[in-house]
């Protein structure tokens, strides 16, 4: 690489060069060190201004870069604008006309190829704001006719592809910024905070002119002798201050030498600066192949960019340059394009610029363009600008046209010296403008009143003398904003905020806002001016900021259906404050007739714009969102059956529904865990709810999930008993799956000894968890409720296990999900334990208890709670007398021999017949002798004393109301019984006749 040094100076330097020599010589000691970077810093300059193609070096969101740029354009009037910026970004430019500026041009890719998956979506926003070098050169060339604007930056794609940000163990970071703020500088303590501070989301930025010190003592050393906090305000008071009435030259050869400084001073050659020389080297290559392209001379040429860059040393600089740069070639990334709003403090956030520096540098080009009545270039039709009259355009304009004052040619002569006098000249002592501060004090005191602070007139003196003092202990004879501020701090703010903003964010408002940018309908991607057509009957307008409330009454108005269709997919796929529901829900099955909305799709204009790269319409974008969750590699049960429910719900139809639910089935097949039951069947049991009563028949995706269900949870009941990393809340939602889904499973195919073989193969040693086995085995009816209350009294008598009693406790109520009817046992349990244990053991054990449904049980308590509220006794003066249940007494019985209704079994031996079939007995007729003293007895008889409730549900619905007669008179006429009851026995016997 060619350095400086190797190439011929001029003599237009030669003074400055010497009297640099001297002072070398003289501080330095002799050394050549610093000689060697005063004198290059000189030699940067030269070799920048003698260049034949114009080179404008600029400062991002500068007001003096802009001033001198409007100037230079009205002067050179150049055919060709090379432009500091990614160059795919070019098609853009033109529907800047259509937004209110602040804006940002971004370049979007959420399927990526070629970059690792995990920093997708990919996203680079270059920020544009009106009082920017950049707005000035982008609108003199799209609204001058003959006037090309090139950009000449790498493209997005290299941005990524020359990403630095990857440490050496692999792990990627995709930081917001692609300038980092330097180190060692103060934290700014309110960048950031305000909600407009996150418009650019994660994106990477890039900008114009990056000029800041790399070398953190250099920065330190500037700011501390600079009496600042931060570079913000150094740059404002010894950059801005005095470059805002300089000359073109003079503003070049400044900006070309704290360029080279910045440069040179740079620590080591890292990564950064290797980025760097590639982007210049891309940039020169890219203008040279444009002027042997379309054959244009240099001199009718301008290249904007920052003065870091145009002080470049690389072998490609300048349009004769010899280095040969072979430009990658792109991924297969595809790229989506588009305008995002930005604001001042989003800008400020992503640059690690000072809170407020934004809004005090548009402050100072209105300032600028007042003072020194220079036209600046604005969009024809831009947004947010005021068309300036005929009668002022021609008042303002210059006695001589801008193509009347010819260009200098730069390469006819050496370039003259304005550095010497720059650097020589005293600081501008400005004078004070007391009716401007004064005005600044009344203000910033009546903002501070609104905002709740108990401000006064004396205030407004205080902040007023304040800011006087502070600007003289700085050596500066006029406060600058920044100094105000801090006096508005020091006399106002104390020691509390009593509102949301303190008083050095009421200052940053005051002295010009946060600004926000808005893209207009015409700029915006083609989904989100669909989401406006189709909200349009709402009659609200949604791209202004704010909330606006929608009120949705589809009874008497039914094409807004349409709207909350939109609205709910809104909600699904934007940020929660874009679209919040005030009234209404959509669930399964549920549609509200009525439902109010706060909609602030202005607001969250970043996130609709962003929904327009991934596809032309919300339905697509939420079909393609739905797929990726469900095909993720990641992707569970639960998060599948999730997609499956709001494919159902937003989209409709059972096309996408029945994809995503066969890919469930997969997904559950592949599982070995059971980290997701609770979920999947909360949801499986919503979609069965809704299929069984809105469709005709079960899908058939949802028949084979849960017999696939059923079988795989019965293999896993053993190992999720014993496993401690499973919960008793993730075993309790497997067994509800198995009972709640038992009859439809059993049905389909399964069979249930498959279920009575893992719960008998289970062995639990965690006590709640042998409490669920415990309601488990109740269930399939190889436990009686006799003996789970024999063991929970043995549990209570243990001396040693009723510290973990509670634990038990836990594992009853867990098991309420599985087992519903065990709510009167659940009571049982805790009443006795209550009712049984001394105040020493149980208000020790009592925080325990508590805290343990609350954590692992809080969903299953008002089932407790409700069986508690039938049990207990209502009144408080009927608990003295009241006996609980499980304590009272059984009613003796005597004995009974023959049913009511065995008189019936001689005469109809048929009906007999079925009952037994019914019941599994398949012995035939017993002779007269048999189990009952009759002449013609059946051996069904023998049933109805095994089964005498089925007996008497049999007498009951035959109307008979007889009493179980003795054994001595057993069976021997059934005349009584037609006697007493006629109307019966037609009945009966009609009923038998019948064929």
């Amino acid at each position: 690489m060619s350095t400086t040094s190797e190439k011929p100076t001029s003599a237009s330097f030669a003074a400055l060069r010497g009297q640099l020599h001297e002072a070398a010589a003289e501080f330095a000691g002799g050394q050549d060190a610093l000689e060697g970077i005063l004198l290059g810093m000189v030699d940067d300059v030269d070799r920048a201004a003698a260049e034949p193609l114009e080179i404008f070096p600029v400062c991002h969101h500068s007001p003096s870069s802009a001033l001198a740029m409007a100037r230079r354009l009205r002067e050179k009037q150049p055919k060709v604008v090379y432009l500091e910026l990614c160059e795919d970004m070019a098609p853009l430019l033109t529907e800047l006309r259509n937004c209110r500026l602040p804006v940002a041009v971004q370049a979007f890719a959420s399927d990526i190829d070629g970059f690792p998956p995990d920093w997708a979506p990919l996203s680079v926003v270059a920020p544009i704001t009106e009082a920017s070098a950049e707005y000035q050169a982008i609108a003199y060339a799209l609204d001058t006719p003959g006037v090309d604007l090139v950009l000449v930056d790498r493209s997005s794609d290299h941005v990524f592809q020359w990403d630095t940000r990857q440490p050496a163990d692999g792990e990627t970071h995709t930081a917001g910024t692609e300038t980092e703020p330097t180190a060692g500088t103060e934290p700014e303590p309110t960048a950031g905070t305000e909600p407009e501070a996150a418009l650019h989301g994660e994106a990477v930025g890039v900008e114009i002119g990056d000029l800041r010190p790399r070398f953190a003592e250099l920065e330190e050393h500037l700011l501390r002798h600079g009496k600042v906090r931060h570079w913000s305000e150094w740059w404002h008071q010894y950059v801005e201050v005095p470059l805002g009435d300089s000359d073109h030259d003079t503003y070049r050869q400044v900006m070309f030498l704290i360029g080279s400084l910045f440069r040179r001073l740079a620590p080591g050659r890292g990564e950064r600066v290797r980025v760097d020389e590639d982007r210049e080297r891309y940039m020169w290559t890219r203008m040279r192949e444009h002027l042997t392209a379309t054959g244009t001379d240099p001199a009718d040429c301008l290249y904007v960019c920052g003065a870091f860059h145009a002080a470049s040393h690389v072998d490609e600089f300048g349009v004769h340059g010899t280095g040969d740069f072979a430009i990658s070639p792109r991924t297969a990334t595809t790229w989506q394009y588009g305008l995002i709003p930005s604001s001042h403090a989003a800008i400020e956030a992503q640059f690690g610029l000072a809170s407020g520096s934004v809004s005090i540098a548009a402050t100072e080009w209105a300032k600028n363009l007042k003072r020194t009545r220079v036209k600046p270039y604005r969009l024809e039709g831009q947004s947010g600008t005021k068309k300036p009259s005929a009668k002022k355009t021609a008042a303002k304009a210059p006695a001589a046209t801008p193509t009347s004052v010819p260009a200098p040619d730069l390469a006819s002569g050496p370039t003259e010296d304005r550095l010497t006098g720059f650097l020589r000249q005293p600081p501008v002592l400005h004078t004070l403008d007391e009716a401007e501060l004064l005005g600044w004090s009344v203000d910033i005191v009546c903002a501070a009143r609104r905002s709740g602070y108990l401000a006064s007139t004396a205030d407004a003196i205080a902040v007023f003398e304040t800011s006087i003092l502070l600007a003289a202990m700085r050596d500066r004879a006029k406060p600058t904003p920044y100094d105000f501020q801090d006096a508005a701090v020091t006399c106002i703010e104390k020691d509390t905020v009593p509102g949301r903003r303190d008083v050095r964010r009421l200052v940053e408002i005051m002295m010009g806002g946060d600004r926000i940018g808005q893209v207009g309908y015409d700029a915006l991607p083609p989904l989100a001016r669909d989401v406006h057509d189709r909200l349009a009957p709402l009659e609200l307008n949604l791209q202004q900021r704010g909330v606006r409330r929608a009120l949705l009454d589809m009874a008497s108005r039914p094409e807004l259906r349409a709207c909350s269709d939109v609205l709910w997919m809104l909600r699904r796929l934007l940020p929660p404050g874009a679209a919040r529901t005030v009234m209404g829900e959509r669930r399964l099955g549920e549609r509200s007739i009525q439902e109010s909305w706060d909609l602030s799709l202005g607001t969250h204009q970043r996130a609709l714009i962003e929904l327009g790269y991934e596809g032309v319409s919300l339905e697509q974008v939420l079909e393609q969102r739905l797929r990726r969750a469900a095909y993720g590699p990641q992707a569970t049960t639960a998060e599948v059956l999730a997609a499956v429910e709001d494919a159902t719900l937003y989209l409709g139809g059972r096309r996408l529904a029945e994809e995503l639910g066969t890919r469930a089935l997969e997904v559950l097949a592949g599982e070995r865990t059971v980290d997701g039951a609770p979920a999947v069947l909360r949801r499986v049991r919503g979609l069965l709810a809704y299929y069984r009563t809105s469709e005709p028949v079960l899908p058939p995706w949802i028949e084979s999930f849960v017999r696939a269900g059923y079988a795989h949870y019965c293999t896993l009941l053993p190992t999720a008993f014993r496993d401690e990393d499973a919960t008793v809340g993730q075993v309790a939602a497997m067994l509800g799956f198995l009972f709640s889904m038992e009859s439809l499973a059993l049905s389909l195919g399964c069979d249930r000894t498959q279920l009575e073989l893992a719960v008998a193969q289970s062995h639990p040693n965690d006590p709640a968890k042998t409490a669920l086995l415990w309601a488990a085995q109740v269930q399939l009816g190889t436990l009686s409720r006799g003996e789970l209350r024999g063991r929970c009294d043995e549990l209570l008598g243990n001396p040693l296990v009723v510290p973990s009693y509670p634990r038990y406790l836990s594992g009853f109520v867990h098991a309420l999900e599985p087992v519903p009817g065990l709510a009167d046992v659940v009571v049982e349990a805790v009443s006795n334990a209550f009712g049984r244990l001394p105040d020493p053991v149980l208000l020790p054990w009592l925080p325990t208890l508590i805290t343990t449904l609350r954590s692992n049980a809080a969903d299953l308590a008002p089932l407790i709670v409700r069986e508690a509220g039938r049990i207990f006794p209502a009144r408080l003066a009927a608990l003295d007398t009241w006996v609980p249940p499980w304590h009272a007494q059984p009613v003796a019985r005597a004995p009974l021999a023959a049913p009511r209704g065995a008189a019936l079994l001689p005469l109809h031996p048929e009906t007999c017949d079925a009952v037994a079939d019914l019941l599994g007995c398949t012995d035939g007729w017993a002779p007269a002798d048999g189990p009952t003293t009759g002449t013609t007895a059946s051996t069904g008889a023998a049933l109805l004393f095994a089964h005498r409730a089925t007996c008497d549900a049999v007498a009951d619905l035959l109307g008979c109301g007889d009493p179980w007669t003795p054994v001595a008179s057993a069976l021997p006429v059934s005349a009584p019984l037609t006697t007493r009851h006629p109307a019966t026995a037609h009945a009966v016997a009609a009923l038998l006749a019948t064929p």
